[in-house]
């Protein structure tokens, strides 16, 4: 894996979005993959004030999720990106938002997700590090 033709691994901001009473994890599907799926994340924008208000401008983006950031999970990095997570708790899921015609969400318990998004190592680090991964 490389940079991609940047100076510098890119800053990717991901959100958990969490319906905690419920113990459930919002997944996405994949614009490039639609068979995959994966967790709200996209690049921090100029624009963004801080790495979180980026992690949840993802989430409204790409999976119609509103809420608040409750928890700074990790950072992991990677040769071409550097992953920051934080977790969600969601208030409330919009019917119709920017990328509603190109992705699908569904609710899964935390095994499900991790099942899901294991084809993406960081993804699957991160999501095992949030408050819903059983403590041993």
């Amino acid at each position: 894996m490389s940079t991609k033709g940047r100076s510098t691994p890119r800053v990717v901001c991901c959100a958990i979005p969490i319906a905690r009473a419920a113990g459930k994890v919002l997944v996405i599907t994949s614009r490039k993959r639609p068979n995959y799926w994966v967790l709200p994340k996209g690049g921090w924008e100029s624009t963004d004030v801080a790495l979180e208000a980026a992690a949840s401008r993802e989430a409204w983006e790409e999976a119609g999720v509103r809420g608040t950031i409750t928890r700074f999970v990790t950072t992991i990095p990677s040769a071409a990106s550097t992953y920051h997570f934080y977790e969600l708790d969601v208030a409330s899921l919009d019917s119709d938002w920017l990328e509603c015609k190109e992705r699908r969400r569904e609710w899964v318990d935390f095994a499900e997700a991790m099942r899901r998004v294991a084809w993406k190592p960081e993804l699957m680090q991160g999501l095992a590090l949030s408050s819903l991964a059983p403590r041993r």
